[in-house]
């Protein structure tokens, strides 16, 4: 398998709505992907509104023979009110994608608290019969929490297969995300890893002008989101880096560098991590916008989207105001200002995000 997997989180649009994928575009993009040698894909039961798994289906499971892919979808244990509900969302998730079985499959967004909702509605138990059935090849989890945490469930789940991680140059050594302590868990016991947002939700693709000189000064050809991925690809025990690429330019960029991949060299690891204490500087709320806030905000607050704007505001010292776009996200959702602090989306940020205190500064800068 290639080191690089199609992620389909932050498919092309054609509006703001999340539903509203551009399936010719996903095609051409499928298309291009797999022409070229790379096979993994990636979806899950709540992307894009629901529809990620049925636009898999209409891109790529209809249109190729099922031996030319590979695909991985998640149960939502966050999502569950019975042991019930794995039936039935299995069954939905089969029919969606149309794919017949699953290559890989993962109990979808582990924390403390998820991981005892997956204990409770017996999401490994059903997992594990399936595979018996030969409708899950490779069974996981993907994680979003401290690695003592993830030490006890590869503890007491020692038949995962594998584990999907965050991590990325920015969060290697942060002790909020811990990923460099999370991967090395996973290497303890012997479990491969697929990596999840490498570029840190776009982040990385758009660095502070100091930190792009440093890399631009070594590989003035190669784009600034390629260092993020061949990092997370370097890491040896690294089964897959997913990438959510939104348009053709970026699927075809990365098909440039991760078609015959080469890790990071020692003089481009020391570029790197140059650049991250510039980056460091400026990155204000680490949102990946993953959206996972947004369906339970009972004022339908795009709070990623605010979160991008002003992490750009801070960027660039308070001189750019971005109106257009802000005006634009106050007509089709709610105002930062309209934040009632019900801490819906905190339940559900995987980031561990402050939400409420984060939207209070954002409000503040952007609703007076």
């Amino acid at each position: 398998m290639k080191k690089l997997g199609f992620g389909t989180m932050r498919l092309p649009l054609l509006s703001e709505d999340q539903k509203d994928v551009n399936i010719g575009e996903v095609c051409r993009m499928a298309d291009k992907f797999l022409e070229n040698g790379f096979t993994y894909f990636d979806t899950a039961y709540m992307y894009h509104g629901g529809e990620s798994e049925r636009v898999f289906k209409s891109a790529v499971a209809t249109r190729h023979k099922r031996e030319e892919y590979l695909l991985a979808d998640k149960m939502p244990s966050f999502m569950m009110k019975s042991k019930e509900d794995n039936a039935r969302i299995f069954s939905e998730q089969l029919e969606r994608t149309g794919a017949g079985y699953f290559d890989y499959y993962l109990i979808h967004s582990l924390d403390e608290k998820n991981y005892a909702a997956a204990t409770e509605y017996e999401c490994f138990e059903f997992a594990e019969k399936q595979k018996a059935r030969g409708l899950i090849k490779n069974l996981g989890f993907s994680f979003h929490d401290t690695a003592d945490v993830l030490e006890k469930i590869l503890s007491e789940r020692k038949d995962v297969d594998f584990v999907q991680l965050q991590i990325n140059y920015l969060d290697w050594e942060d002790e909020r995300v811990q990923s460099r302590k999370c991967y090395e868990t996973c290497v303890k016991h012997g479990k491969k890893v697929v990596v999840m947002e490498p570029v840190k939700g776009g982040m990385l693709a758009n660095l502070p002008e100091k930190a792009e000189k440093i890399l631009k000064a070594l590989l003035p050809q190669m784009s600034v989101a390629s260092w993020a991925i061949r990092f997370a690809a370097g890491l040896e025990n690294v089964m897959t880096v997913l990438s959510g690429m939104s348009d053709m330019k970026q699927m075809e960029d990365n098909i440039s560098y991760m078609k015959d991949f080469r890790p990071l060299s020692e003089e481009e690891k020391g570029a790197l991590f140059k650049a991250l204490a510039e980056i460091r500087n400026f990155v204000t709320v680490p949102c990946t916008g993953c959206r996972y806030c947004t369906d339970g905000c009972p004022k339908k607050i795009p709070i990623p989207d605010y979160f991008a704007l002003y992490n750009e505001y801070e960027r660039f010292n308070r001189k750019f105001y971005p109106t257009f776009g802000l005006n634009d996200l106050k007509e089709n959702g709610g105002s930062p200002a309209d934040c009632i602090a019900c801490g819906n989306c905190e339940r559900h940020c995987p980031q561990h995000i402050e939400i409420i205190k984060e939207m209070k500064k954002v409000a503040s800068a952007f609703c007076k």
